[in-house]
C-alpha cells in the first residue's frame, strides 16, 4: 500500500521559512515522480515542485522559483520542500504526491499539510 505523510506545516510571517518533509513507503522510492502540489482556500489544486521519475528534471512553478527548493533523501524515502521568503499568497494545504510515470498527474496523494502565512 503507497502512503505518503507530510509534516512541516505551520505558521510563519512574511519573509519566514519552512521546510516541509514527505515520507513514502509502499513503492520503489527512487522510480516514482514525487513532488509538491497546494490548493489555497477557493482555488484549484496547483503543482508547485517535483521531480521526475528518472530523478533527473525538476520542475518549479512560476512561484517556487527563486525561493523553493525541492531535495530527496533516498536513504530515507523522504522529499523534502524548502520554503523561503514566505509570503501571505503562498498560504494554502500543501500535499505531497507520486506517480510511476510523472509529475502531471499523480496517482497517490497525502493528506495534506497546512502552511499559513501572515503579515
Amino acid at each position: 500500500e503507497v502512503q505518503l505523510v507530510e509534516s512541516g506545516g505551520g505558521s510563519v510571517q512574511v519573509g519566514g521559512s519552512l521546510r516541509l518533509s514527505c515520507t513514502a513507503s509502499g513503492f520503489i522510492f527512487e522510480d516514482y515522480a514525487i513532488g509538491w502540489f497546494r490548493q489555497a482556500p477557493g482555488k484549484e489544486r496547483e503543482a508547485v515542485s517535483c521531480i521526475d521519475e528518472r530523478g533527473t528534471r525538476i520542475y518549479n512553478s512560476a512561484s517556487a522559483r527563486g525561493r523553493f527548493a525541492i531535495s530527496t533523501d533516498n536513504a530515507k524515502n523522504t522529499v523534502y520542500l524548502q520554503m523561503n521568503s514566505l509570503r501571505p499568497d503562498d498560504t494554502a494545504v500543501y500535499y505531497c504526491a507520486a506517480d510511476p510515470y510523472s509529475c502531471s498527474s499523480p496517482d497517490y496523494w497525502g493528506q495534506g499539510t497546512q502552511v499559513a502565512v501572515s503579515s
